[in-house]
């Protein structure tokens, strides 16, 4: 059952239970209020009667020192015919509660008048074959005599009308409750309608479909679970996201890891063949030789770089307060002797927060790369070498130079590598730390290359709370750099 019909059942049968009751309640004060009034009247009028009585039994002539009966008789008579309507219904009894006179269609029994004495007045509502009365008993002082007078008022009027009371009222109460499930029908379905909303947009998701959100309709409480829901929802989509593009990369990863293995192993195993099964003279045993040796050493320098990853991505670094004149001094030691590259070192004096043996391996990996990118593709053939100081020109004479540089900036200690080789083209620049990738893979080969540098630097990075800055133009250079929190 919907929630919005559980709704206006639950107020419907609230409201049924408080109409029936306050119904009931109503109709049954009016009821009494007004068979109070009915009762009291009767009583008023049953001592009125009494009164007549007394008085018409004063008159009697004075040869009676005691009432007679026949006279008793005589007076109830009269008394009967004076009412309204012609007749009241009455009835006399004596001392012993022998009845004396009864009216025409008095038909009560003698219950009020037992329990009644010369010193009480009695009453009681009783039930007639179609109608209701109130019976009533006084005693009577008259001529040495008590008597009782028994008196029946109709009071059915408020009986009738406590019928029709209670009809009109189950009327009203219908209308009501008919009217008020309409009303509440349209309440209930507006008071709903964020959820219906949430409950679509919920389907959505569950069907696949993240990106849809629901709908803010109000700003109450279901308004503000709307809002939470659809956060909600942003943060499940971003993880997903991130889901989908993590398992995208490692399978790259593991496509790309596996074409890796495989090109340095199938020289290895053919050179290797080629030694096992021909005799070959030195000269190309020896370069057979070479190849498995480099394909080997590739292979070697390829899964310590993967280890390294591995390590970078579980550890966690213990960062120490380190002058930056230590970090620079070392790498000024390890490409002392590097003959190819003109690398040059310019910092500032600062303190920083870092391991330093981390942050030795991503500048060595950065100064490694330059030092690539500024070498040429290959040697200017014959008439190539104005083309050659073309490029040299373009480079502001800058060819095969690298520069290492430290300064502090408003956020921390900045080391910037910059070199004015080949350079990266933009679409390719967010890709480069992954595993893996290269941009130029023979050329990369060519050095020993399997694309896993970049990828341990950015993993370094990460545990240091930075990230690598790529800024590059092809044709110009490239240049990376990192901020360390001071």
């Amino acid at each position: 059952m919907k929630f919005s019909i559980k709704l206006v059942l639950s107020t419907m049968i609230v409201l049924a239970l408080a109409l029936g009751f306050s119904g009931f309640y109503f109709v049954n004060y009016v009821f009494e209020t007004s068979l109070d009034r009915e009762v009291g009247q009767a009583l008023d009028e049953s001592s009125i009667l009494s009164f007549a009585f007394e008085t018409a039994a004063l008159n009697v002539p004075l040869k009676y020192s005691v009432l007679p009966d026949s006279v008793v008789e005589e007076i109830a008579s009269k008394l009967e015919m004076g009412g309204q309507g012609g007749g009241r219904l009455l009835r006399i009894a004596d001392e012993e509660k022998n009845i004396l006179y009864t009216s025409g269609g008095f038909t009560a029994d003698e219950g009020v008048l037992a329990q009644t004495d010369e010193h009480t007045k009695s009453y009681r509502v009783i039930r007639g074959q179609d109608s209701y009365y109130v019976h009533t008993c006084v005693s009577i002082n008259a001529l040495n005599r008590i008597l009782y007078l028994e008196t029946m008022k109709d009071v059915t009027g408020v009986f009738t009308e406590r019928a029709m009371g209670f009809s009109l009222y189950r009327k009203v109460t219908v209308v009501i409750l008919l009217t008020g499930t309409v009303i509440m029908l349209f309440i209930a379905s507006f008071l709903t309608k964020p959820i219906r909303l949430l409950t679509k947009a919920t389907r959505k998701m569950a069907e696949g479909d993240y990106t849809y959100r629901a709908r803010q309709i109000s700003r109450d409480e279901l308004g503000q679970l709307t809002g939470d829901f659809n956060r909600m929802a942003n943060a499940l989509e971003e993880n997903i996201n991130a889901l989908e593009e993590e398992i995208e990369a490692r399978e790259e990863f593991m496509g790309a890891f596996a074409h890796e293995l495989k090109t340095p192993l199938t020289a290895i195993i053919g050179y290797a063949d080629m030694l096992r099964s021909h005799k070959m003279d030195e000269e190309k045993s020896i370069m057979s030789a070479n190849y498995i040796y480099t394909e080997g050493k590739r292979l070697e320098a390829m899964s310590f770089r993967l280890l390294d990853i591995i390590v970078a991505k579980q550890e966690e670094a213990q960062l120490q307060e380190t002058p930056v004149g230590e970090l620079f001094a070392y790498l000024q030691e390890m490409f002392a002797e590097k003959k190819d590259a003109d690398i040059r070192f310019i910092h500032e004096e600062a303190v920083v927060r870092m391991e330093a043996n981390l942050i030795k391996t991503v500048l060595v990996n950065l100064i490694d790369n330059a030092c690539k990118a500024s070498e040429p593709v290959r040697m200017p053939a014959a008439g190539e070498e104005d083309i050659a100081a073309d490029e040299a020109a373009a480079s502001g004479g800058k060819a095969g130079v690298v520069e290492v540089t430290g300064q502090t900036v408003d956020d921390g200690y900045r080391i910037a590598v910059r070199d004015y080789g080949i350079g990266i083209p933009e679409a390719e620049q967010g890709k480069i730390v992954k595993a893996f990738y290269m941009v130029d893979k023979s050329r990369a080969r060519s050095k020993n290359g399997a694309g896993l540098g970049l990828a341990l630097c950015a993993e370094i990075l990460k545990i240091h709370h930075s990230q690598l800055q790529i800024e590059s133009k092809v044709g110009e250079g490239s240049c990376f750099s990192f901020v360390l929190a001071p």
